[in-house]
């Protein structure tokens, strides 16, 4: 039988993965490019003549192309698995320590959730943080059940979950009254327009608190995170990203199934952003209501084969050494997605440099490339003197309940 519990602590350093935070720091760099492409910039917010115009320009037309194809949602597919894999970690160690996990994933998602609060109301609306925390909650009710079962739970949630909220938002009651958000994301995007450092971040708190509790978008994206988290935390039980030569033949069929359907789906889903642009509405046809419901099966094949082709590229030891220069940036994964948010606050917010509304999609994606290889490099520096980052320092202090050692 166990000994005495021993008391719960961070990871160590020699208990990480290298491979797992390259990543993770991968990851957060696609994030941060579909982030600046969709929002900062304020693609999603500008009225569809502005829109036109920063887009229509052949280069920038590629651009677009090339961005829904390779990057829209795959990355935050990869980072929710990412999630998932570490709880499997989670209750691995606690299994060791012969603890309960419970309490300390508990502290763990109560802190998460009030830094993604904060990060919401106060600075970007699009923070992912309160969703990860509320669905790292649901994790709880999946940690003893079998593989078989959350095989299930994940067929659910990712392939008949978004058809059926696709079909319920198109044919569903009250759907012709659903009110658009034309009108308030237009009113966000005059207070991000602002000088004012108040009347943007109050404007943003504004979107947040009219949208989060009257649209099913929170529980749309709940329901997709879950079972980002659960594909994580079977191949946390199976040790996938762990021992990766004895999975060597599996992930050669995730990457090719990946490529290959996943691609189709993708253009599947291209076709049908194009098809919306020249108004059709699925609504009326069936050819692009079946588009637009397989677009997240293509995510999802997609983001598992950039998994695959990332894990079997660092067993080469030349792809290794290039590759892991992301592995402090996905160590401190936290620290520098917030500090994205407040960079590109900074550079496109009136208040800033205003280029929101200005800058055309290929640009913001330069800029994003350049802040995260600015980020890599802060991550290296802060590192070789600290063991966490300052924003994961804060988090394992709140989870454990005293100050961690820093240096």
């Amino acid at each position: 039988m166990s000994h005495s519990a021993q008391p719960a602590h961070p990871v160590s350093s020699r208990e990480r993965v290298e491979m797992v935070d390259a990543l993770r720091g991968f990851a957060l760099c696609g994030v941060f490019v579909s982030n600046s492409f969709l929002w900062f910039g304020g693609r999603n917010l500008l009225p569809p003549a502005q829109l036109q115009a920063l887009g229509s320009p052949l280069p920038e037309l590629v651009a677009g192309a090339l961005f829904l194809f390779f990057v829209a949602h795959k990355f935050l597919n990869l980072f929710g698995f990412l999630f998932g894999l570490g709880f499997s970690l989670q209750l691995s160690r606690a299994e060791d320590r012969g603890s309960s996990h419970v309490p300390i994933h508990l502290r763990r998602m109560g802190v998460l959730f009030c830094f993604g609060a904060v990060h919401l109301l106060a600075l970007w609306l699009g923070d992912i943080l309160h969703l990860y925390a509320l669905a790292g909650l649901l994790l709880l009710l999946f940690a003893g059940r079998s593989d078989r079962t959350l095989w299930r739970w994940v067929v659910v949630l990712l392939g008949v979950m978004p058809p059926l909220v696709l079909a319920l938002q198109l044919w569903g009651p009250g759907a012709a009254a659903h009110a658009p958000e034309s009108e308030l994301r237009a009113e966000l995007l005059a207070a991000l327009s602002s000088d004012s450092v108040w009347a943007a971040q109050t404007g943003n708190a504004r979107y947040v608190l009219r949208t989060w509790f009257s649209s099913p978008r929170v529980l749309i994206w709940l329901t997709l995170i879950l079972g980002r988290f659960l594909l994580g935390l079977l191949a946390g039980r199976h040790r996938l990203l762990h021992d990766v030569e004895r999975h060597r033949a599996l992930l050669r069929r995730v990457l090719g199934w990946g490529l290959g359907v996943g691609g189709l789906l993708n253009a599947g889903g291209l076709l049908a952003f194009q098809l919306r642009a020249q108004g059709l509405e699925p609504a009326t046809h069936a050819g692009l209501f079946l588009l637009m419901a397989l677009q997240e099966l293509g995510f999802v094949l997609l983001g598992a084969a950039y998994l695959a082709g990332f894990a079997l590229l660092y067993q080469r030891e030349r792809w290794r050494r290039a590759l892991a220069v992301l592995s402090p940036v996905g160590r401190m994964a936290l620290t520098n997605y917030l500090m994205q948010t407040v960079l590109s606050l900074c550079l496109y917010n009136g208040w800033g440099l205003g280029l929101i509304g200005r800058v055309p999609p290929s640009h913001c994606v330069g800029i994003a490339l350049g802040l995260f290889a600015v980020q890599v490099l802060l991550s290296h520096v802060w590192l070789r003197h600290f063991r966490f980052g300052p924003a994961e320092w804060l988090w394992r202090s709140l989870t454990y309940g005293r100050l961690q050692p820093l240096r």
